[in-house]
C-alpha cells in the first residue's frame, strides 16, 4: 500500500507523512482492535484557525490557510512567485525574494508553526522597514535551519532559533526535517524572547548597551537603521530549499502589561 504526496508548482513531489492508521498494519489483529476501541475520536482539523479563547485574548491570523492574501514582497505589493500556498502551508518554492505581512507589528507576540527540508535555511524577521534591499538590513531574525545538514550549522549564534549572528541558542531544541515545530517570539520595546517547542532560547533587551554590543560586534554593524524601528513588517525569509509555514498568529501587546 503506497501514500500519495502533495505536488509542489514545478512538478516536485513532497512525501506525504505516514498516516499514523498505518502503523496498526503492523500490530497484531487483537492489539489493533483494542486501540481503535481507546483511541479518541478524531477532530475536525484546527490549523490556521483561532479557538474563542486564542480570540479573547486578542489574537488573529495572519494566513489564512488558503491564499496569500495580506502578503507582500519587499519591494513590491505582491508575493513573489516562488511562495505559494500548499496543504494548508506557506511554502518557499523557489527564489523570488522574503515574503513580508502588508501590516506592520510594534509590540507583539508571534506564534507559528514552521518545518523544514533537508540542508534549508531560513528565517523569521520581524520589525522590517520597506526602502532597503534586503530585510534583514533592518529586521533582526530567528533563525531557521536544519541543524543537522545546514551549511549555516557550524556557528552558534547561526543556529536554529538563534538571533542571528547576535545569541545563540543554548541547546538544540529542534526537531526532525520536515517535522512541525512551533515558534514564539515576544518583542516588548527591543526585549526579545525566542521559543522553540515551549522552551525559551533567547531573552535579550537589543536597546540596553549589553545589546547595543552585541549588535556592534556583529555584521549588522554596518546597518545604521537594524534594530531601530518601533514597529515594521513580519518576513518569511527566502534563503535555501524548502520551508512551510502555518498557524501564523499575531497579538498586539503595545498596550497589555
Amino acid at each position: 500500500m503506497g501514500f500519495g504526496g502533495s505536488t509542489l508548482p514545478g512538478g516536485h513531489v513532497r512525501p506525504a507523512a505516514v498516516p499514523q492508521n498505518a502503523m496498526m498494519l503492523r500490530l497484531p489483529l487483537a492489539l489493533t482492535v483494542a486501540l481503535m476501541l481507546v483511541a479518541p475520536l478524531a477532530r475536525a482539523d484546527d490549523t490556521n484557525t483561532l479557538t474563542d479563547a486564542e480570540r479573547a485574548a486578542g489574537w488573529r491570523l495572519l494566513f489564512d490557510g488558503k491564499t496569500l492574501t495580506g502578503w507582500r514582497s519587499l519591494k513590491g505589493p505582491e508575493p513573489g512567485a516562488g511562495w505559494a500556498v500548499v496543504d494548508g502551508a506557506i511554502v518557499r518554492t523557489a527564489r523570488s525574494g522574503d515574503i513580508l505581512t502588508n501590516g506592520e507589528f510594534g509590540d507583539f507576540e508571534l506564534s507559528i508553526e514552521w518545518r523544514v527540508a533537508d540542508e534549508t535555511n531560513s528565517g523569521i524577521l520581524y520589525r522590517v522597514a520597506l526602502g532597503e534591499d534586503q530585510t534583514y538590513y533592518t529586521g533582526p531574525e530567528y533563525q531557521l535551519l536544519d541543524n543537522v545538514n545546514g551549511g549555516d550549522r557550524h556557528d552558534p549564534k547561526h543556529l536554529c532559533a538563534a538571533l542571528y549572528d547576535l545569541v545563540a541558542p543554548p541547546k538544540d531544541f529542534t526537531r526532525p526535517v520536515m517535522q512541525w515545530n512551533q515558534t514564539r517570539i515576544v518583542v516588548r520595546g527591543w526585549h526579545v524572547e525566542h521559543w522553540l517547542n515551549g522552551e525559551k532560547v533567547v531573552d535579550v533587551d537589543l536597546g540596553s548597551p549589553e545589546g547595543r554590543d552585541l549588535i556592534a560586534h556583529s555584521k549588522f554593524r554596518v546597518m545604521p537603521h537594524f534594530a531601530t524601528y518601533a514597529k515594521g513588517h513580519i518576513a518569511l525569509q527566502d534563503h535555501d530549499n524548502e520551508v512551510d509555514f502555518r498557524n501564523i498568529k499575531i497579538r498586539d501587546l503595545t498596550s497589555a502589561p
